[in-house]
Parts: structure tokens; C-alpha cells; sequence
């Protein structure tokens, strides 16, 4: 761990059995891992920018604005 990381302590409760601190810190190292890795990629999605989905999508249309020559049904 560097400097610059934050250790946040969490609060892990047993519900059944009786874990000896060995083996309470095995399921706690692998728990920090899998939050590092999913923190990673969600890290990997934000810079990726947006989606093809996101991409895909259109804004909303102009106000309809009534009156002569404002508009059309099909353009020409």
C-alpha cells in the first residue's frame, strides 16, 4: 500500500461458524482484492467514455412552432 491510498477500515460481522484470525484475514484480503479489481474497471469504463448505446441515442426534437412556413412533415 502507498502512501497516497486510504485504508478504510470496514466492519465485518460472522454469522455462523468461528473463524480463527487466520482465516479471517484470508476472507478479508480477498475482499480488498475484489473491491480493487471491480474499483479498477469501473475506473477503465469512465475513461472509456460513452457507451455505443449512450452514443446512439438522440436529444430531444426543437419545439413545433405554429405558423406559416415554420414547418413540415418531410423536409425536401
Amino acid at each position: 500500500m502507498t502512501d497516497s491510498e486510504e485504508t478504510v477500515a470496514a466492519d465485518i460481522t460472522v454469522l455462523s461458524g468461528g473463524p480463527d484470525p487466520v482465516e479471517l484475514a484470508a476472507i478479508t484480503a480477498v475482499l480488498a482484492g475484489v473491491l480493487d479489481e471491480l474499483a479498477e474497471e469501473q475506473g477503465r469504463r469512465q475513461l472509456a467514455g460513452p457507451s455505443a448505446w449512450e452514443r446512439s441515442q438522440r436529444g430531444l426534437r426543437q419545439t413545433v412552432t405554429p405558423g406559416h412556413g415554420q414547418w413540415r412533415g418531410f423536409s425536401a
